[in-house]
C-alpha cells in the first residue's frame, strides 16, 4: 500500500469507519511516545538513584517544551484540514510549508534559551547547583533542548498528516523512532560496562572484549538525550523526505518554506493559544503536585498511582479527539457544519462508551487496581486506603474527562483555539486548584480533597462545554475568506498571492 492510500476523507459516506480508522493509530502514536520515557527511565536506572533523580529533574521543562511544540503544530491540522475539505490543494502544500517554517524559527528560539537557561532554572524544581544530580540533569536537558528542532519537526510533520487525514504514516514513524532509542539507548549510556542488551543476550564475554578494545563506558545520563535526539531526528528528516517528495498525495516544495505574513499569521493566530493551552496544563499538573505534596507522602504515593492509570484512560481521549479535530476540520471546510457537529456526537457516543466502562471498572476494582502497583505487605495501610479512594472518588468521572477533551477538540478544529484555551484554563485553574486548595486547607479533607477537586472539576468542565458546544457558534471555517476548490488552479494561485 502506497502512503498516499493511507489518507481519509471524512467528508463524504459513512462516518463510523472512517473515523475509527483517522483515531486509532492517533491512539497508538500517543502509546509509543510515552514509550521515549519508559525506555530513558529503565536504562538510566541502571546508573543509580541519582541518575534517575536528574532525569526526573529534567521532564517538566521537556514536557512544557513539548506542550508548547504540539500545541502551536495543531494550526497545521486545523489549516490543512479545512483547505483540504475546501479543495484548495494548493492552499495545503502552502500551509503545510508555512507551518514547518514557523516551527523552525520557533523552536530554534526555544532551543537557544532553553540551552542557556536550564543551570538556572532546574533548581527552582529543586536541583542543588554543585552537586552530581545538579550537573547531569543540566547536560541532558541542555542536549535534548539542542534537539528541539527535530522534535518539533516531528510534531508538525504529524500535524500536518493528520489534517491530511493519514494518520497511519506518522505512527509507523514514530514507532520507527522508539525501536531506534530502544537500541541505541545502552550503548550511549551504558557502552560496554553493565550494558542490559549483552547480560539479556548472554554476550557478556564480547561485552569485555569490547570494553577492552575501547575503554567506552558510556555517556551516562547525557547518552539517553543523545540517543533521544538521534531517534527523533531520523524520525523528523524521513516526515520531511516524504512531504517533499510527493509520495503523500500532495508535495511541498522548497517555495513552500519561504514565509508568508498572511499565512504565518494565521498559524500564530490557531496555533499559539493551543501552545499555550497545553502549557497550561502542564503547569496546572504541576500546581496539584505541590497541593498533594501539602497533604504528606503518602498522599503522593497513591496520588502517582492514580495517574498512571489517568493516562491510560487519558491516552484514547487523545487520540479520538484528534481525530475529532480533523472530522471538524474537513467538514467545515467543505460547508458541511452539520455533518462536522454529527461527527463529534458519534465521536462522543464511542468515547463516552468506553469511558463509562473505564468509570465503572474503576470503581468497582478501585482497591484492586492499587494493589498491583504496590507491595500490600510493605506499602504502609494509608497509601492503599488513599489509593483505592482515589478511583471510588474519581473513577466514576472519567466519562466526564473524555467528553471534555472530545468536545473541547471539535472547538480547536474549527480554528477557534481561544474558546478551546478558555475552557482548559477554566477547567484546571477555576474548577480544579482553587477548591482543591480550599477542601485541603480549610475544610481539611486531606488526600480526599484532593480527589473531589478533581472530580469536581471533571464534571463542571464536561458540563461548560457541553453548553457551548450546543448553543456556540464555533462551527465555523477559518478559511471561509480564502479561495475554494472549484476555482481553477490558476484563479487560487492568484488569490494565495
Amino acid at each position: 500500500m502506497s502512503a498516499t492510500d493511507r489518507s481519509v476523507d471524512l467528508t463524504e459516506g459513512p462516518l463510523l469507519r472512517p473515523l475509527l480508522a483517522l483515531s486509532l493509530p492517533l491512539v497508538g502514536t500517543q502509546l509509543l511516545q510515552v514509550a521515549y520515557n519508559l525506555v530513558d527511565t529503565f536504562v538510566v536506572g541502571r546508573l543509580g538513584d541519582g541518575a534517575v533523580a536528574a532525569l526526573t529533574y529534567s521532564l517538566p521543562f521537556i514536557f512544557l517544551t513539548i506542550s508548547l511544540g504540539s500545541g502551536l503544530t495543531v494550526a497545521g491540522t486545523v489549516l490543512v484540514s479545512q483547505h483540504r475539505g475546501a479543495g484548495n490543494d494548493d492552499r495545503v502544500r502552502a500551509v503545510a510549508g508555512q507551518t514547518i517554517a514557523v516551527t523552525a524559527v520557533v523552536s530554534g528560539l526555544l532551543s537557544l534559551v532553553g540551552y542557556l537557561l536550564a543551570p538556572t532554572l532546574l533548581p527552582y524544581i529543586g536541583t542543588t547547583p554543585g552537586t552530581e544530580i545538579h550537573a547531569m540533569a543540566v547536560e541532558y536537558t541542555r542536549i535534548v533542548f539542542a534537539g528541539t528542532a527535530f522534535m518539533f519537526g516531528a510534531f508538525a510533520f504529524q500535524a500536518i498528516l493528520r489534517g491530511w487525514g493519514d494518520t497511519k504514516t506518522p505512527m509507523y514513524l514514530m514507532f520507527g523512532s522508539v525501536v531506534a532509542n530502544a537500541v541505541l539507548d545502552p550503548f550511549f549510556v551504558l557502552g560496554f560496562d553493565g550494558n542490559v542488551v549483552f547480560s539479556l543476550l548472554g554476550l557478556g564475554g564480547l561485552e569485555a572484549t569490547l570494553y577492552a578494545l575501547t575503554g567506552f563506558s558510556g555517556m551516562g545520563v547525557a547518552g539517553a538525550a543523545v540517543a533521544t535526539v538521534i531517534s527523533r531526528g531520523g524520525a523528523a528528516l524521513a516526515g520531511f523526505w516524504l512531504l517533499f517528495s510527493g509520495r503523500l498525495g500532495f508535495a511541498l516544495s522548497l517555495s513552500d518554506l519561504w514565509p508568508d505574513r498572511e499565512t504565518v499569521r494565521k498559524i500564530l493566530d490557531v496555533g499559539g493559544p493551543a501552545g499555550l493551552e497545553r502549557s497550561a496544563d502542564s503547569l496546572a499538573y504541576t500546581g496539584m503536585t505541590v497541593l498533594v505534596a501539602m497533604v504528606g507522602t503518602n498522599a503522593v504515593a497513591a496520588y502517582g498511582v492514580g495517574n498512571r492509570i489517568n493516562t491510560l484512560v487519558y491516552l484514547p481521549a487523545v487520540g479520538l479527539a484528534q481525530g475529532v479535530e480533523t472530522a471538524v476540520g474537513q467538514n467545515l471546510g467543505a460547508d458541511q457544519s452539520g455533518r462536522a457537529r454529527r461527527a463529534v456526537l458519534l465521536a462522543a457516543g464511542l468515547g463516552g462508551g468506553v469511558f463509562l466502562l473505564a468509570s465503572l471498572g474503576a470503581y468497582a476494582f478501585a482497591a484492586a487496581i492499587v494493589a498491583l502497583f504496590f507491595d500490600v505487605s510493605k506499602t504502609a495501610p494509608e497509601v492503599l486506603s488513599m489509593g483505592a479512594d482515589y478511583f471510588r472518588i474519581i473513577g466514576p468521572t472519567y466519562v466526564f474527562m473524555g467528553l471534555f477533551h472530545l468536545l473541547n477538540a471539535a472547538f480547536r478544529g474549527a480554528g477557534s483555539t481561544r474558546t478551546a484555551l478558555g475552557f482548559s484554563v477554566a477547567s484546571q485553574w477555576f474548577f480544579r486548584i482553587p477548591p482543591t486548595l480550599l477542601l485541603i486547607t480549610v475544610v481539611g479533607m486531606g488526600a480526599a480533597g484532593v480527589w473531589w477537586g478533581i472530580a469536581v472539576s471533571h464534571v463542571a468542565a464536561a458540563a461548560l462545554v457541553g453548553v457551548w458546544f450546543l448553543v456556540g457558534d464555533w462551527d465555523e471555517s477559518v478559511v471561509d475568506e480564502d479561495e475554494h476548490g472549484d476555482r481553477s488552479d490558476d484563479e487560487a494561485a492568484a488569490t494565495a498571492d
